[in-house]
């Protein structure tokens, strides 16, 4: 067991999400007491979240618990009860499209959800508190590959704001608080279990029932495309590293990755970029039947293309992903036949 584990519980919360899921079964995996909390909203279909959480509810290391984080009263109750020393924090409304029809729950579940968390764990005086951030911070900003010192100050959605103001409300809390508190900026992950509205899935229900794929900007795109595993190893090596104050931060010229109040911000990626066009030759590879395309326009809130510079997370907690894409994507097709019995 690592030497960070303790008897005390992790409270992880959107455990009935994609990366949420993965992130217990690791912990419950090597000895830890989790205890998962997820609102079970209808985003996407709930079955597939009841079916996630099917898969740890056997384990007896784990407890549920369904509450909206915007309920302070309920998640107080709750980490009154567990007394975590730690939290992964990965419940939000995912999208961003989403965000653009309905801002209103996009606001509520990742700033009000994320404040009552801080306030929860400030409470508590956790160890670390690892949030899950985004590579949409980035938005306007077309320098790559994207790192932690350049400026978010342009987001081009409101779930890229709602993330870039969880980073705000994280260093804060650190500064006021002493609450250690690190943000980890996803890029596009994949795998098994994933969201029903991320491209792998989208693309794979589409060749199976030979409906028409939608390919925006033709196509033209990039992304920093992650397996989960991957993700997920980055995840667990980053709670184990609680985030400390920079004793070099220089007020006059400061880093934005870090800071004199227990402080860290990462990149969790691929470090390498996918052609849209690649992927789907991949899948189509993989399922052993083309696609129909369906070539679109670049959609409102969207961009080019993403690709992470990991090197801090490598530096810092030895972060190394691994998977390539057509292995990656193997392996999600094959739990996808298993799942909806193609």
């Amino acid at each position: 067991m690592n030497e960070m584990t303790t008897l005390r519980p992790v409270i992880v919360t959107g455990a009935a999400g994609f990366i949420g899921m993965h992130v217990c079964e690791r912990l419950l995996a090597r000895g830890e007491q989790v205890v998962g909390i997820d609102a079970i909203t209808p985003y996407y279909d709930p079955a597939l979240k009841r079916a996630r959480l099917a898969t740890l509810e056997h384990h007896p290391g784990f407890k549920f618990h369904k509450i909206d984080l915007a309920d302070f009263a309920a998640v107080t109750r709750v980490f009154d009860e567990v007394s975590p020393d730690r939290v992964v924090h990965l419940a939000a409304q995912p999208g961003v499209r989403a965000s653009i029809d309905d801002p209103i729950t996009s606001i509520r579940a990742n700033c009000d959800g994320f404040v009552t968390v801080l306030e929860a764990g400030r409470r508590h005086g956790l160890a670390h508190l690892v949030y899950a951030s985004s590579s949409s911070v980035y938005g306007a900003n077309r320098t790559l590959p994207y790192s932690t010192e350049h400026s978010v100050n342009h987001p081009v959605s409101l779930y890229a704001a709602s993330k870039k103001a969880n980073e705000l409300m994280a260093h804060t809390f650190a500064h006021v608080h002493k609450l250690p508190v690190t943000g980890l900026r996803f890029f596009t992950v994949y795998g098994p279990w994933g969201r029903p509205d991320m491209a792998a899935y989208l693309f794979t229900r589409a060749i199976f029932a030979n409906e028409p794929i939608r390919i925006f900007n033709k196509g033209d795109m990039w992304r920093d495309f992650t397996y989960v595993d991957d993700i997920v190893e980055g995840v667990i090596r980053t709670l184990d590293r609680p985030a400390a104050p920079n004793p070099a931060w220089n007020a006059e010229r400061p880093e934005n990755s870090s800071s004199y109040a227990p402080y860290r911000v990462y990149n969790i990626g691929n470090n390498r970029s996918v052609n849209l066009m690649e992927f789907v030759e991949t899948l189509e590879k993989i399922i052993g039947k083309p696609a129909i395309r369906q070539l679109l326009p670049m959609q409102a809130g969207d961009v080019l293309e993403t690709r992470a510079d990991i090197s801090a997370l490598q530096r810092d907690v030895g972060f190394s992903p691994s998977t390539s894409i057509a292995d990656g994507l193997g392996r999600f097709v094959e739990w996808y036949r298993k799942y909806h019995g193609v």
